[in-house]
């Protein structure tokens, strides 16, 4: 992905004067960088990631569960970096980010998905909890490549074209790989026909 966004996400860190090429003395290192980063320069753009990842990081730590927050960093950097062609003046580049990561954190809360708890005495109408762990268990002593393609069938719901195009695999192969799977789970299973 990284290559095709044109940069590399990296840690935080911090960057030397000798990182920032910079044209004359009234430009500051941030317009030098972000008036390359907009003429598609990657390399300027993952300095402008190092040297803001640590303040986009600390207010998405004050605004989101720590769990979320660094998947939604890399969304900030992603929507800047796609968005930094639109940015009027260069020197705004830190406020324009700020602004963006505060936003993402309010899209955050606001597209969030409700959830409430079932109460215990609900069961599933075909199989009980226990009967879908135990499968859920048998899936998992399965070969690598039936393992995956059957949870992503059967637990993800995803269909055998959708698993192809995510995981780069054909449709041939995943049709084979959840045949023979679903094969040896019901030899797992004791030769009866689960499905």
């Amino acid at each position: 992905m990284e290559a095709a966004i044109g940069f590399t996400l990296r840690p935080p860190c911090y960057i030397t004067a000798t990182a920032m090429s910079v044209t004359s003395l009234d430009t500051t290192p941030d317009t030098a960088l972000v008036d390359a980063a907009r003429n598609g320069d990657g390399e300027a753009f993952g300095h402008l990631y190092a040297f803001y990842a640590r303040m986009v990081h600390g207010i998405l730590m004050a605004r989101v569960p720590p769990d979320e927050v660094d998947d939604l960093v890399q969304d900030v950097f992603l929507a800047a970096f796609r968005k930094v062609h639109t940015l009027r003046d260069a020197a705004a580049f830190g406020p324009w980010l700020a602004m963006i990561t505060r936003n993402r954190a309010n899209d955050f809360h606001r597209h969030k998905p409700e959830t409430a708890e079932l109460p215990e005495d609900i069961v599933a109408a075909d199989r009980t909890e226990a009967e879908a762990a135990a499968i859920l268990a048998l899936i998992h002593t399965l070969p690598d490549a039936y393992r995956e393609t059957l949870v992503l069938r059967l637990e993800e719901g995803m269909t055998g074209p959708e698993i192809a195009e995510r995981t780069g695999l054909t449709a041939a192969s995943v049709r084979v790989n959840l045949h023979r799977g679903m094969k040896q789970l019901r030899e797992k299973l004791g030769g009866g026909r689960h499905e």
